[in-house]
């Protein structure tokens, strides 16, 4: 018998049972990945449950956004980020340093519009807009850029200014005795300086969220007000927005409660939306014609002229992605995920500079094909606006020159009736913080028609037999005010000048 085979044997024991042993281990660290996975998964279950960690008790008088930041530290996170400042092609605003002084400590501004464009200082002569305009910042921004505007300096503000510049909420309800409507008219009547002592922070998570719910709600007034009127002039009453409204079209009235066009209203300053006829350019236009209302008396011309405001709102109720019940916070503000989270971006900003987010969960198109075509709409609505404004300044121009040659204001009345329209049609859309995106069709509407009034201005002035056909006025129930897709909707003091 050979002596190789016991040695044989025991090697193949010794293979055998390192086999086992690897299996084993192999089949152990299997184990460990799986349970490892498990919990892994388990755990994101159980953050997606709970969204957030209750660190301190918010209430419903809680304004810091740092204390709301320490339950929402990821929303904080983004919401601090709205400092800053990127340029888009048509509009964003970039940073432009400036030597502080004892009126003005701010060393950085955005760029000035009127830099950008000297038409816009005829296009508003003697208000205080062709004092100082420039390009909106991020909304942290905006309680500090109002209270150093020039145009501060120029006229006299009313509290109402601060609606939609500060965290407002609690200072209603302190004003109010715990009845926010009271409080709000209370500060719309104060002085723009006394009222600005009851406010600390720009708008902030109590100005949109429910402390409680976390829900979305809407706190100011004027937009309660402003969509009841519209509601009922649809045949719908007793309308009330936080009630009545779907969680997607709340998810458009927060933004709306402050990018719209509005006015103050008698000598009390009351924030008031111009809804009353619709959302429409011509239902507002009509509102104001009805009730006399003009925002100031144009320096070169004598005409009463109106100031659109940022009819953001507005116009946006008149496009496709209002139509298919996309709303503002979906591009503005769309969903992200953290982790197992899921939340809202609160960097606040335009979706062409978040394309991936904003625009491709729907679009399914590159980056460069999406920011082209949205690129497209701006250049075509951008050169409209500079022959509504080219028209607009030659309206202007004549009617200088009309009046220096001896034309009564009675003769001049119809003329100044057409640079009012002309100028409020063109103001609409370039007050109006997309450049026509929110609308395409319906802004280069609106900006043909006010070149076209602009024109028939100048013949009415070399011809006073000349009729000027003005764009009809759409029935009341026409404008829509709604995120829900396939839902359409069917003599006053001046107002200061610094919103």
């Amino acid at each position: 018998m050979s002596s190789t085979a016991p040695s044989e044997a025991r090697s193949l024991r010794r293979r055998v049972l390192a086999l086992y042993i690897a299996v084993g281990l192999v089949s152990a660290l299997a184990i460990v990945l799986v349970i490892a996975l498990l919990i892994n998964i388990s755990q994101r279950k159980h953050e997606a449950k709970n969204p957030f960690f209750r660190v301190v008790e918010l209430t419903d008088d809680t304004v810091d956004p740092e204390v709301w930041g320490k339950n929402f530290p990821l929303q904080y996170d983004g919401y601090k980020r709205t400092v800053d400042q990127v340029r888009t092609r048509y509009g964003g605003s970039e940073a432009v340093p400036r030597t502080p002084t004892k009126a003005d400590p701010r060393t950085v501004v955005a760029q000035s519009r009127l830099e950008e464009d000297p038409r816009l200082k005829t296009m508003w002569a003697g208000y205080a807009f062709a004092k100082d305009f420039r390009e909106e910042r991020g909304h942290a921004h905006m309680l500090e850029d109002q209270l150093f505007t020039e145009r501060q300096q120029v006229t006299q503000q009313p509290g109402t200014c601060l609606n939609c510049h500060a965290s407002v909420y609690t200072a209603y309800k302190k004003l109010g005795d715990g009845d926010l409507k009271k409080g709000f008219e209370k500060l719309n009547a104060m002085p723009y300086f006394e009222a600005r002592r009851n406010v600390e922070h720009p708008v902030s998570c109590i100005d949109c969220h429910d402390p409680a719910t976390m829900q979305l709600r809407v706190t100011r007034v004027a937009f309660m007000e402003g969509m009841a009127r519209l509601k009922a002039s649809q045949g719908i009453q007793n309308y009330d927005v936080n009630r009545d409204a779907t969680r997607q079209e709340m998810r458009a009235f927060v933004c709306g409660q402050c990018h719209d066009e509005y006015y103050f209203q008698g000598k009390e300053k009351r924030l008031t939306y111009p809804w009353d006829k619709g959302l429409k350019i011509e239902n507002i236009l009509a509102y104001y014609e009805e009730n006399g209302h003009k925002d100031w008396t144009h320096a070169e011309t004598g005409a009463p002229a109106l100031k659109a405001q940022h009819p953001e709102f507005e116009l946006w109720n008149q496009g496709i992605h209002a139509r298919s019940g996309v709303a503002c916070a979906d591009c503005h503000m769309p969903y992200e995920r953290v982790g197992a989270l899921k939340i809202s971006d609160h960097h606040v900003r335009s979706p062409l500079l978040n394309i991936n987010r904003a625009c491709q969960p729907c679009h399914h198109f590159s980056e460069e094909e999406l920011r082209s075509r949205a690129e497209a709409i701006q250049e075509r609505t951008f050169n409209l606006r500079n022959q509504a404004m080219d028209a607009l300044v030659g309206l202007i121009e004549d009617t200088k020159a009309a009046r220096a040659a001896g034309k009564s204001e009675a003769e001049l009345a119809p003329v100044h009736a057409l640079q009012r329209r002309a100028q409020f049609m063109l103001d609409f859309i370039e007050a109006e913080n997309s450049m026509g995106f929110h609308a395409p069709q319906e802004a280069a509407r609106i900006l043909a028609e006010s070149a076209n009034i602009s024109r028939q201005g100048q013949i009415l002035l070399r011809d006073p037999k000349f009729q000027p056909q003005l764009p009809g006025q759409p029935p009341p129930k026409a404008g829509d005010a709604s995120a829900a897709p396939g839902n359409p909707a069917s003599s006053t003091p001046e107002k200061p000048a610094s919103h």
